[in-house]
């Protein structure tokens, strides 16, 4: 009906018109009435997929979103516009999939750790799932690279998963995960989400993008953040390939209590503001000296900890 007010999920965001689902499934593409602010967050875009909305139909068949009902977490990256301080890559999530690769783009842990952060903060569990292990060989470097990563994750309570989206190998497992809940993959471009999500859902035929010979990096392919239905259940929402995110939440002292192996030994700290960089009697560097703690982990840490300027880390 003309004039009444709908509810509904965005399923796909161009930074111009919204794509909103309602309850009976139809898909209503949707602008904004006016200015909507969100209380205490600057971001580049005040809508995002997974936001729940209020809309109202108009007489082109359209809808004109008037509302975003409270979100219970949202992932951010760092804005491209400097005005700015972030753009929201997608809200209310159950699991975020951050999709990794050892080669043919290599992800360094420095990135999985900021994404792995950045998902702690807004309490959205994670799960890390390597790709092209089709490419690693007994003796490869890159099979003992990922290995080291690999346990150093999974010691610290993160879900491993390992596929090709090349071979198949492990998509099935993959697909399962995926059957409950509103899933974000993300990941660096390149590393095969569309390729994985073409695997998983083979009616989209997403288009996928060579990785850059000359670089190494991988082509964009995504342009817009969008949102799928799994068959069998649950959703995935795809994202363009992220090169960095921003905390706009977190205090600088904080940092250490998103990093859960340090939390845990905070109370074996001498000082119980210990930020584990030059106190005395700290547990973390203790542990980090007989191997309890993954000195790569310790270090990414440091250099996350040193971009701050007495303030948010973006």
């Amino acid at each position: 009906m003309i004039g009444s007010k709908k509810t509904g999920v965005v399923f796909r965001s161009t930074g111009s018109w919204y794509d909103v689902q309602d309850a009976l499934g139809e898909t209503i593409r949707c602008n904004l009435k006016g200015k909507i602010r969100l209380d205490g967050i600057r971001s580049t875009n005040p809508v995002a997929v997974g936001d729940s909305v209020v809309f109202e139909k108009t007489e082109d068949g359209k809808g004109s979103i008037e509302k975003i009902e409270d979100r219970k977490n949202f992932i951010a990256r760092k804005s491209v516009n400097l005005s700015k301080e972030s753009h929201i890559v997608a809200s209310n999530l159950d699991r975020a999939f951050l999709i990794v690769t050892i080669s043919q783009p290599r992800t360094s842990s420095g990135f999985i750790d900021r994404f792995l952060v950045t998902a702690e903060a807004y309490g959205i569990p994670t799960t890390i799932v390597f790709n092209k292990v089709d490419l690693l060989t007994d003796d490869n470097e890159s099979k003992n690279r990922q290995k080291s990563l690999e346990d150093i994750y999974s010691d610290v309570g993160y879900d491993i998963m390992k596929v090709s989206a090349d071979t198949g190998e492990g998509i099935e497992d993959l697909k399962r995960s995926l059957n409950k809940g509103i899933n974000l993959l993300s990941g660096h471009s390149g590393v095969g989400k569309s390729t994985i999500i073409n695997q998983i859902i083979p009616s989209l035929e997403l288009k996928t993008g060579p990785v850059s010979d000359s670089h190494s990096k991988g082509k964009h392919t995504t342009t817009f953040a969008e949102m799928f239905e799994v068959p069998g259940g649950g959703f995935i929402i795809d994202t363009p390939g992220i090169k960095g995110f921003g905390l706009i939440t977190l205090e600088k002292e904080t940092l250490n209590h998103h990093f859960p192996e340090m939390f845990k030994k905070l109370g074996g700290c001498k000082f119980n503001n210990c930020v584990h960089i030059d106190e005395p009697g700290c547990a973390v560097k203790d542990a980090v000296k007989v191997g309890q703690i993954a000195e790569e982990r310790y270090s990414n840490y440091l250099e996350m900890y040193a971009t701050f300027d007495d303030g948010p880390y973006r």
